[in-house]
């Protein structure tokens, strides 16, 4: 009886972080908006409104990638089984990179919106940056779940928790930033609109 009873208590642990994730997730996702700015000239609301493509497109690629982080999240807690400290800790490092993603959008919005070349480059690094330390908090995350398997509903694939996903992510981003610094700021936009993209595309394929 006792081990059913710490079986169960772990169990809803596992339910309350993912809520507690949820939660982050949404914030993090609704500020995004906060970012596009309300025309304020008489007279030039077409104009103005067409000005600000570039924050249309960081925030769809920000969106986007929210989102993925969001599936892969949640694909990822419904075969966790109970949760302990370092699975907590971990846990709060990736939502940590998940709330941040706001942050260099609005950099890339306000670089386009009054800054220089070389600005928009400081921005997508910004960018980057924040999912280069994504890529790495899975990372830690599927290594942890791979090395404690007690954690893990038994009949989950071992294959699943594998690094080669956080792996693709780091060195997609960190070519990204150096494409973003050394190339174009714009090319880097658009890559980070690609990815997920490509993610969603991989997932589909690996369900078929």
């Amino acid at each position: 009886m006792e081990m059913a009873d710490r079986g169960s208590r772990r169990l809803t642990e596992s339910t309350r972080v993912e809520a507690f994730s949820d939660g982050v997730f949404s914030i993090a996702i609704t500020l995004l908006v906060l970012e596009l700015a309300i025309p304020t000239i008489q007279g030039r609301f077409a104009a103005a409104l067409l000005d600000e493509w570039v924050s249309y497109v960081a925030y769809l690629a920000a969106f986007a990638t929210i989102g993925v982080l969001w599936m892969s999240h949640h694909t990822v807690f419904t075969l966790i089984a109970g949760v302990d400290a370092g699975l907590l800790w971990r846990n709060l490092v990736l939502l940590l990179t998940v709330s941040v993603v706001p942050f260099p959008t609005a950099v890339i919005a306000s670089a386009y919106r009054v800054g220089s070349t070389q600005d928009q480059a400081a921005g997508v690094v910004a960018y980057a940056i924040v999912g280069v330390a994504s890529g790495v908090a899975w990372l830690l995350l599927l290594s942890y779940l791979r090395r404690h398997r007690t954690l893990v509903d038994p009949s989950a694939d071992p294959n699943f928790f594998r690094a080669s996903t956080p792996l693709q992510t780091i060195a997609g981003y960190g070519v990204a930033a150096w494409i973003g610094w050394f190339v174009s700021p714009a090319v880097a936009l658009a890559i980070f609109l690609v990815f997920p993209v490509l993610y969603v595309l991989r997932i589909r394929s690996e369900a078929g």
